[in-house]
């Protein structure tokens, strides 16, 4: 269930100067939201756990609507906010039977600082690079039930605790394609006597312009293809003072995908395809996890 831990991964949407350009597509960016003006941006996620090595095969999947709103302060400084809709359901046996728990709502709230500490333009180039600070509140539902009882830490709405993130971003942007890089580390604080383990992350993303070859006037659009490497580690989860042996690991994931860009919104999608899982225990593995969704300055 990576995508819903580490949910500030998608801010991926910021562009320069009121206009669009190719941006990863699981992660952030060092180009700046002009003075002034906003991003706003939707990403449908899916992600699909049910590699099991338990007896109890387990099969969770999260659907989700993810909201990013943001807007450039000065023209260096941005904020952001993002607030997912999510849709969780676990699969499971129990006593010989099928169970299913589940629930559906708005889940917690963050909101982001991104300021830009180094700049180097040249022609038909640009650097950048841009720490950020963040915090998560507990503003989705954490203590849904059912005839089970309470519903599993993962598959509650919200984690109940106010957690704290950073990291930062750096950006390489030329006509023709894109790097960028970003090191982030979450912290995770306890609630109901239960601690999502912290996770630090190391992400890359090469974006490379496919059409047109040549640019030359009254191009209105671009078509980007894009790879990307996440490289995770999550600690393991603590119930009280105690450890769980089954959760946390290092998981680490090749996105390919596809953006349509123009000069004031982009369409994209891709896929997150775990190449390598070395988690403790009998913690769940991921099949996949799919990303699509648009975005749009003003």
């Amino acid at each position: 269930m990576k995508a819903f831990s580490s949910l500030f991964i998608v801010l991926a949407a910021l562009n320069v100067v009121g206009v669009a350009w190719s941006a990863p597509i699981t992660f952030n960016t060092a180009l700046p939201v002009h003075e002034g003006g906003f991003v706003w941006r939707e990403q449908l996620v899916y992600d699909k756990n049910s590699r099991d090595p338990s007896p109890a095969n387990r099969d969770v999947r999260v659907s989700g609507l993810i909201s990013v709103l943001g807007y450039g302060v000065t023209r260096d400084f941005a904020l952001f906010g993002v607030l997912p809709y999510l849709d969780k359901r676990l699969d499971m046996d129990m006593g010989g039977q099928r169970a299913t728990r589940s629930d559906q709502g708005f889940g917690d709230l963050m909101v982001i600082g991104r300021y830009t500490a180094y700049e180097s333009n040249a022609p038909r180039r640009t650097f950048r690079v841009a720490p950020f600070l963040g915090v998560k509140a507990p503003t989705g539902r954490d203590n849904a039930q059912d005839h089970l009882g309470r519903v599993p830490a993962p598959v509650q709405l919200g984690t109940g605790s106010w957690d704290a993130l950073g990291g930062v971003v750096a950006t390489y942007q030329t006509l023709d394609y894109q790097i960028d890089s970003q090191l982030s580390y979450k912290a995770n604080s306890e609630a109901n006597g239960f601690r999502f383990g912290n996770v630090a992350e190391l992400d890359a993303s090469f974006q490379y312009r496919l059409w047109p070859q040549t640019l030359g006037g009254g191009v209105p659009a671009f078509l980007y293809g894009v790879l990307e490497v996440n490289l995770i580690h999550a600690e393991r989860n603590r119930i009280g003072d105690v450890a769980d042996p089954n959760s946390g690991g290092t998981t680490l994931f090749l996105s390919p995908g596809l953006q349509y860009v123009t000069k004031k919104w982009i369409l994209e999608a891709g896929v997150q395809i775990p190449v390598v899982q070395n988690l403790n225990g009998t913690a769940l593995k991921n099949d996949y996890i799919l990303n699509a969704g648009f975005r749009i300055n003003f």
